[in-house]
Order: structure tokens, then sequence, then C-alpha cells
């Protein structure tokens, strides 16, 4: 998937040319129009790896660091991808390390004490934080309380219940099966090839790869045509091929460098299926066009007719499924639940819906942006890690970066404001 769509670069369009006024949120380079706020996010992106690449002298790019940056962080990226949905809808949602901690707990009791077989535990798991998200979506969709006030409840609640389960304890060992869904590899189904100085890379995740990008190709190209079919502007054919080109060198050197030390992390196989299929719900599906509809203009959502609370309802019964399988993930890392996990992860989380992109008062972002923006906190963790930076430097520079990328959220509404 292209990280820039097609109406987020034109050339030659009307409002850019000499002596015509630039639109509002847009740089010109030559007969290029670039649209900052949608694609700055990703320019960021590769500068802040490109700095850490210099800064640890190629360390960062290394495959087993690519690897352990990916399964290290899993568990926020599936938080980021429930949160930026929340914050579309213009609510918010504190409770999500809680949750993780809570569910974590509940599988643990579930498969370690009680004897349980996995796949029922996971089960029972992810319905229970599907009934945690009903509890909350309840009282702010139908009740009218506010999320934060809510949710704060909820992060206090739900961190008292998993200190009740466990205690001072964590519980342990996990099955096999959960442990290697949150730390293992796919197998080397076909074997080896040689790539070179390289060196041997798994065959099969090369394959995968490859599918990867003639999908990202193939759905680009059906969104231009479509896009050609409504008369909407589209990028000349030669800057199609650019980005195409420049996505598919992307995946092909992330896949090549996961193929060259242990394979595809399982993680990374259940990212990319939640982060298609949450890309699809919230871009072609009239679910997601009523979240976005109810952060831009409440009002004129109501007047549309959009059931407002049973989406608001269904977003937070979603965050927490997700927080559940984000607190299996997180325990099976860790080979135990224990009553510290979570802490913290519901910051990360907004965090990164918000560096990716999400606007601060809703019915703006992207599943994609709040990827990105998660692997921007991720980067920014194992790269000053590399060069030994302190914790608190750390927190400092991701601050920063928060701080940056809200402030240039309002920086381009208001610049848009004054373009009208």
């Amino acid at each position: 998937m292209s990280s820039i769509t097609p109406a987020d670069v034109q050339v030659g369009t009307a409002g850019d040319g000499p002596g015509e006024p630039r639109r509002p949120g847009r740089v010109s380079l030559g007969g290029l129009s670039l649209n900052l706020r949608a694609s700055g996010i990703y320019i960021a992106f590769a500068l802040i790896v490109l700095l850490f690449s210099v800064l640890t002298d190629g360390a960062l790019l290394q495959p087993q660091n690519i690897s352990n940056i990916i399964v290290q962080n899993s568990y926020v990226l599936i938080l980021a991808i429930g949160m930026i949905l929340i914050i579309i809808a213009g609510h918010i949602d504190l409770s999500v390390g809680s949750v993780v901690a809570v569910t974590g707990a509940l599988a643990a009791v579930l498969m370690v004490n009680m004897g349980v077989a996995w796949p029922l535990a996971l089960a029972i798991t992810i319905v229970a934080g599907g009934l945690i998200g009903a509890w909350q979506g309840f009282w702010v969709a139908y009740f009218g309380i506010p999320a934060f006030i809510v949710t704060l409840a909820g992060m206090l609640l739900f961190r008292a219940l998993t200190l009740t389960v466990l205690g001072n304890q964590g519980i342990g060992p996990f099955p096999e099966a959960v442990r290697t869904l949150a730390n293992g590899f796919t197998d080397g189904y076909l074997g080896n090839v040689g790539l070179g100085p390289l060196g041997g890379a798994d065959l099969f995740s090369l394959l995968v790869g490859l599918i990867a990008v003639a999908g990202m190709v193939a759905a680009q190209w059906r969104t231009r045509k479509a896009r050609v079919g409504y008369g909407q502007e589209v990028d000349p054919i030669a800057l199609f091929a650019v980005k195409m080109a420049a996505g598919a060198a992307l995946i092909l050197f992330l896949v090549v460098q996961l193929a060259r030390f242990k394979n595809l992390p399982w993680v990374l196989v259940l990212l990319a299926i939640l982060v298609l299929a949450y890309s699809l719900m919230a871009n072609r599906t009239v679910f997601g066009r009523r979240v976005y509809a109810i952060g831009g203009n409440l009002q004129a959502a109501v007047m549309s007719g959009v059931k407002v609370k049973q989406v608001v309802f269904w977003i937070f019964v979603n965050m927490g499924v997700l927080s559940a399988v984000a607190g299996i993930i997180f325990a099976g890392r860790l080979n135990q639940a224990g009553p510290t996990a979570g802490n913290s992860f519901e910051l990360d989380a907004i965090a990164a819906a918000f560096i990716g992109g999400a606007a601060v008062q809703g019915g703006v972002g992207k599943v994609v942006g709040a990827i990105t923006g998660g692997l921007i906190m991720a980067v920014i963790n194992n790269g000053m890690s590399l060069i030994g930076s302190p914790s608190e430097r750390v927190m400092l520079v991701k601050g920063a970066v928060l701080l940056a990328a809200v402030a240039f959220d309002v920086w381009t509404k208001r610049r848009a404001g004054a373009g009208r």
C-alpha cells in the first residue's frame, strides 16, 4: 500500500500554477505540489530512520534489529489500530494499558492455573476484552459520560482487578503455541536461496514479499482507474510509477532483511492482516465512513441519519478486543502475565495515533498513519538505546516529537482557515 495517496500529490493542478495561490497545507517544488499534512509523517519517518542509521553505523537496519523492533513493539501497534478509530470519532481511551494487563492475567489464569486448552482460553480472553469495551462504550455512547472520564475510571478499575488476580506475582509459563505467536517465526517451508553478498534468505518469505508488492501495485492501480473513471485528478503515470517503485523497494528491503534472519515473525503476519482489514473497513465500508463523519461533524452526522450511539459503542468494543489481543501477545512474549503489564501503553498508543496524523478534534486519521507513528516511536526507542542514550533523554525526544506532530496539525488547520 502506497503511503501517499493519489490525492496527496498533484502536478500542475489549479491553484498551484505560477502566479496562483498555493492550496493550504501544500508546498510546491517546481511542478510538484506536495500535501504536507498527508505525506509529512512518511517523510519524517524516512528522515528519522536515516538519522539513526547514520548514528548507529547501520546497526539500526541490520536483520536482527529490524526483527526486534517489530516483535518488541507489536502490542503497541495493535493498540494504535484501535486507538486511531476512537480518536477519529472524537474520543479517547486511557484504559487500554490496564485492559492489556487484566486480559493477559485472565489468559494466564485460564491456561496455566486452570489448564484450559489454549485456543479456548484465547477465545474467552478476546470475548472478555470485547465485554470490557462494551462496558465502557455503554457509559460513553448511551449514558453520555465523556470518554476521558469513563476510560480514566477504567484504567484504575482494571488495574485494580489485575492486582487482585495476580497480587505481586506473575503467572506462567504459557503454552508453546502462544509463545510462538508472540515471539516465533514462520518456518522455512521452501528452504533458502542465495542472495550473493547478502548470504542466504528464506525463499517463502521472499515470495510473500513479492506477493505483497504485487497486491500493493494492483490496489493502487485499481484506485487510480476508479479516480479516472470519476473524472478526478490523478498523478501522471511517471510519478505513479516512481511511487510504486519506492513502495516496492521498501517492502522488499524489509522482507529481505527479515528473511536473512529468522524469516517472518508470526506477529508481523498478524499485524499485516489487521492493518489490511482495518484499512479496508475504514476506507471502504459504511461503518468506516460513519466513524469519520462523527468525528468530522457530529451534528451533520446526526442530521444525516447516522446512528451515532451505536457506532461509538462498537468502536469501544473493538478497542477492547484489540486490547485483549495485545494483552495475549505481550504476556506471551514475556512468557508470563505480570501485575505491571501494560504500564503507559495507552500513552504510546495515543502518541502513535497523533504522530501518525490524527487530528486533535477528530475526523482525520489513517490506520497506516497510526502504524507509521508507532514505528517512529519504536525507531526512536531502539535507535537511542543503540547509541546508549539514558531513558530520560529518550522520553524527552519522544515528548518533543509528539508535541511537534500536534503543533503541525494545528498549524495546517490555521493555514487552511486563513486560505479560505
